[in-house]
């Protein structure tokens, strides 16, 4: 029989593009839907894979949800990749982003322990748990420190993770994945603002883009090479915490200038630095090591930065130019 797996943020773009992996890798692929905005699902239909998941409604904050979910599709895999997600939201929805992000993953881990324990589980954590960093590049020894609500939240759902696995012997891993971005990032997020930005200037739809920090660097892959290794986790003997990252880091600034670029543009004639747009508590830089995801998954990252920020904004031009 095909595997069966579960995912809660199946609509986001992690979902997504996890989602159209284990279609093709011949599962059963089941989603947990809240209902809480108009059309959360053009993710998966710009994927071409809307009929072909089965969505359910159900919310991680509620118990009783989860445990119909789990009962209903009695999964082999279940990835958790819902969250508050927004790392500058998380100052100004605290509370929310707690709830969201850090006390569901303990309500989805008591389901599956009263449910369905044999279920393999998939904790989505963060390289912002490094946070204020305690050594130059991050693996899976380097000690946490959280900067923001969001980083906090996550390094609850990162360690109740590992208490379930260590306390109930569930097979329950953590990724630790450093920034991952796509044509399916929402617009909030600083990569895609600035490859909707180059499109929309470049159509002369927009004349700046205002931004904050361009001096912060980060480890930045594509989101579709990193739900393989979530995958790969799952596939293990043993579970375990793997870092997932690149190990290349560039500044916001060069992201900028090889947006801008890709379309003929400098990207000092349109970027405007905005105070409104500095996080209270900044987090310089990320980069991470992921040896470990290489030697134990036999896990690398496919497409190289620069071609992901081309495929960004490409997709954007295409975007932009269909608008009425």
């Amino acid at each position: 029989m095909a595997k069966r797996a579960l995912i809660s943020g199946i609509t986001g773009q992690d979902g997504a593009y996890l989602a159209k992996l284990l279609l093709q890798k011949g599962y059963g692929v089941h989603g947990l839907l809240a209902r809480r905005s108009s059309d959360t699902s053009w993710r998966l239909r710009e994927l071409g894979i809307l009929t072909e998941v089965q969505l359910i409604d159900a919310d991680i904050s509620d118990l009783s949800s989860v445990v119909r979910a789990l009962q209903l599709v009695q999964p082999d895999e279940y990835y958790n990749l819902a969250a508050q997600s927004f790392v500058a939201t998380s100052w100004f929805q605290p509370l929310l982003t707690t709830n969201a992000t850090a006390t569901s993953v303990a309500v989805v881990l008591e389901a599956l322990r009263l449910t369905t324990p044999k279920t393999r589980f998939y904790q989505a954590s963060s390289s912002e748990m490094f946070g204020k960093i305690q050594a130059p590049v991050q693996d899976e020894t380097t000690p946490f420190y959280p900067r923001s609500p969001y980083g906090v939240a996550k390094l609850f759902g990162h360690w109740i993770t590992v208490n379930y696995r260590e306390s109930f012997g569930m097979h329950a891993s953590s990724g630790i994945l450093f920034n991952h971005e796509s044509p399916l990032r929402g617009i909030e997020f600083v990569t895609r603002k600035i490859s909707d930005a180059v499109a929309r200037i470049k159509q002369g739809k927009q004349r700046e883009l205002r931004m904050g920090n361009l001096d912060a660097r980060r480890d930045w892959g594509f989101a579709g090479d990193f739900v393989e290794a979530m995958w790969l986790m799952l596939q293990q003997a043993e579970p375990s915490d793997y870092v997932v990252a690149t190990g290349r880091t560039i500044t916001v600034r060069e992201f900028c200038r090889i947006a801008f670029q890709h379309v003929g543009l400098n990207y000092e004639d349109h970027v405007v630095i905005d105070p409104k747009f500095f996080r209270p508590a900044e987090v310089d830089v990320l980069q991470g090591n992921a040896a470990r995801a290489r030697t134990k998954l036999g896990w690398r990252p496919k497409t190289s930065l620069e071609e992901l920020i081309t495929m960004m904004v490409d997709a954007d031009m295409r975007r932009v130019a269909a608008e009425a």
